[in-house]
C-alpha cells in the first residue's frame, strides 16, 4: 500500500502568505513520503520478526507520528479550498450553539485551546457515540488523539504554520487569520 500526496485547491489566503502555504505543503509531502518509507521498511523487516524486533518497534512508534502528520495536514489544507464561506445555520452550527450557548462562546474557548503553549493541534472533534462535539489539544501529531472520534476542524499550531508571517508572541494573529480563511461548507460536511 502506498499513500499519495493529495493536492488542494487553496486560493491566496488573507494574512497567511503564499510562501508559508508552499513551505507547509512541502512539509506535508514529507509526512506522506515518511509514511510510505516506514511501511516499506516494515514489510521488509517483518519477513524476520525475531531478527528485526528493535527496528520494527522503532518504526511502529514512528508510524503514529508520521501518519498523524499526514492525515492532520489533509484536514488542515482542505479547510481552505475554494474560498472562505461562513458557517451557515446547519447541523454543525446548531450543535455548537446547543453545547456552548453560542458560536462566539465556542470560538472563544477553542481559541484558548489553540493558544496552549507547545506544538500540536487544536481540533474540534465529534463523538458519534455520545452525539457530542469535543475541543481537543493534540501534542505533536499524535499524542492525545481521542479514539473513535471524527475530526471536524483542525488547526495546526506548530510554528511552521505561522512563524514566517507572525512571531511566536503573536500567534493569536495567526489564529485569527486561520478563521478568516475557512470554508465552513467543507468543515460542516465532516459532521456526518
Amino acid at each position: 500500500m502506498t499513500y499519495k500526496v493529495q493536492t488542494f485547491n487553496i486560493p491566496n489566503l488573507t494574512d497567511i502568505s503564499v510562501k508559508t502555504v508552499e513551505n507547509h505543503l512541502l512539509l506535508y509531502k514529507g509526512y506522506v513520503s515518511n509514511v510510505n518509507f516506514i511501511l516499506e521498511k516494515l514489510d521488509h523487516y517483518n519477513k524476520d520478526c525475531e531478527k528485526n524486533k528493535l527496528e520494527i518497534s522503532e518504526l511502529q512508534r514512528r508510524l503514529g507520528f508520521e501518519f498523524g502528520g499526514m492525515r492532520n495536514h489533509e484536514y488542515y489544507f482542505s479547510q481552505f479550498e475554494k474560498k472562505p464561506t461562513p458557517l451557515s445555520s446547519n447541523r454543525l452550527r446548531i450543535k455548537i450553539e446547543n453545547q456552548w450557548g453560542s458560536f462566539d462562546n465556542w470560538l472563544r474557548i477553542f481559541k484558548n485551546v489553540a493558544s496552549i503553549r507547545g506544538v500540536g493541534w487544536a481540533m474540534l472533534c465529534y463523538d458519534n457515540k455520545t452525539d457530542k462535539l469535543i475541543n481537543v489539544w493534540i501534542d505533536e501529531q499524535h499524542l492525545g488523539q481521542l479514539v473513535a472520534v471524527d475530526i471536524i476542524l483542525a488547526l495546526d499550531m506548530w510554528e511552521h504554520s505561522y512563524l514566517q508571517d507572525y512571531p511566536s508572541n503573536e500567534k493569536g494573529k495567526y489564529i485569527e487569520a486561520f478563521f478568516s480563511n475557512l470554508n465552513w461548507e467543507i468543515i460542516s460536511s465532516r459532521l456526518i
